[in-house]
């Protein structure tokens, strides 16, 4: 877009920006394709989600709410929800949303430097760069803060030893924000650092991992001396938790449905409620007053979902509510996510475990589903964190006990 377009286009009127949009999507992109639970992301599916996303670029409707100086429209987020709203129908980059665009991108926005700002962002939002969080430890369980990978200076260069996992998609990745141990003397959370690591470094060694449901999605990667240099560190050296804090934020606003930064929103088992109508008209149970009751609550519970997503957010943008409020949408995404992934198994019945869930969406989706429900309660941190946050951050409950508090964290205890 040229400055004159762009200066416009950060004027437009949110019901302008909308007409806009419908009629764009509408010329330029497909239907989009049926959900498929357990669909394993080939280099083909990577490679068409950059594609989009450059189309969505070129077409100037790309980073809507990232500022204007590093590649986004620098709009509001009226203005994304009007056009995530019409592209519903059609086919969108919705690979690079999580963790790409709605946590790395945006922790970069609030936390990177202004040459990690101006390049990673721009090129994330052309589909040039895909970005992962390297964050959980094998041995780590919920204690991001006790981690134990580290990162060593020699010289000009940092040296990475360790492991992460649970990495969704960082075998697709170009880069990733990977935070570790560069103060051993101090509080756990005192002496972390975040980096930005390309992910084709030498001695860093990526392997999939299969889940329930056939993907293979999430990741264990190795760091055997992986060098990068200096200025790869976001933030600043041992201010590495500040940077995490503000992640593990975007990281809860984007699984609960909240995050201003996503290109479109994908349907899964806690959102989709066309899913339930067709296995109940497969199923020949349309008129069955329980079988309504079960997707009327549904739906009741997606328009909750939406309304608390936008009161939430109105009140932290607007400094009334701490940014650890949304730890409420996410605690209510999940539950909804169990709720409705019940309800798909109840109406479909013995069809949940026969039918085929590569096949038309519905019948075997909704048992392949019911196998990754457990997955709403880890997915942004568990429901369990989720509680604790909403109970000693908002609520300002007294925090439980820790016994490494305050502890320098070469002496806290550890198992072997």
């Amino acid at each position: 877009m040229s400055t004159t377009e762009t200066v416009t286009a950060a004027t437009e009127s949110v019901d302008s920006f909308r007409d806009r949009a419908r009629r764009w999507l509408r010329d330029t992109l497909p239907p989009a394709p049926p959900v498929r639970s357990g669909e394993q992301k080939s280099p083909q599916v990577w490679a068409r989600a950059r594609e989009l996303q450059r189309i969505l670029h070129d077409g100037g409707f790309a980073g809507i709410c990232f500022p204007v100086d590093y590649g986004g429209l620098g709009l509001s987020p009226a203005h994304q929800r009007a056009f995530t709203e019409e592209s519903r129908p059609y086919e969108m980059p919705l690979a690079l949303n999580i963790p790409t665009l709605t946590i790395c991108a945006a922790t970069l926005l609030d936390m990177g430097s202004e040459e990690q700002k101006r390049t990673h962002i721009a090129a994330v939002l052309r589909g040039e760069e895909l970005l992962v969080q390297f964050l959980s430890e094998p041995r780590g369980g919920s204690d991001l803060a006790g981690l134990t990978t580290r990162a060593d200076r020699d010289g000009d260069e940092w040296v990475l030893n360790g492991s992460k996992i649970w990495s969704s998609g960082a075998y697709a990745a170009d880069y990733a924000l990977c935070l570790a141990r560069t103060d051993w003397q101090v509080p756990k959370h005192a002496g972390l650092t975040m980096f930005l690591v390309p992910v084709n470094s030498p001695g860093l060694t990526i392997r999939r991992i299969t889940q329930v449901d056939g993907s293979t999605e999430f990741c264990q990667e190795f760091f055997d001396d992986v060098r990068i240099p200096a200025d790869a560190v976001v933030g600043e050296v041992d201010g590495g938790w500040a940077v995490a804090t503000r992640l593990l934020h975007h990281e809860r606003s984007a699984v609960g449905g909240g995050s201003p930064y996503a290109s479109g929103v994908g349907q899964h088992s806690g959102r989709d409620v066309h899913s339930l109508l067709d296995i109940a008209r497969r199923t020949g149970q349309f008129a069955d007053p329980r079988v309504r009751e079960d997707i009327g609550e549904a739906h009741a519970m997606n328009l909750v979902h939406d309304q608390l997503i936008a009161h939430v957010g109105a009140r932290i943008a607007a400094g009334e509510l701490a940014p650890a409020a949304g730890s409420m949408v996410r605690l209510f995404s999940a539950r909804n996510s169990w709720l409705q992934a019940d309800a798909a198994v109840r109406i479909a019945g013995a069809a949940a475990a026969t039918g085929d869930p590569g096949g038309e969406p519905g019948l075997g989706r909704a048992g392949q589903d019911y196998l990754y429900r457990q997955a709403w309660s880890l997915a942004g941190g568990s429901t369990e964190m989720a509680r604790n946050i909403i109970s000693e951050r908002v609520l300002g409950m007294p925090r439980e006990y820790a016994a490494d508090r305050d502890v320098p964290f070469d002496q806290v205890r550890r198992g072997r």
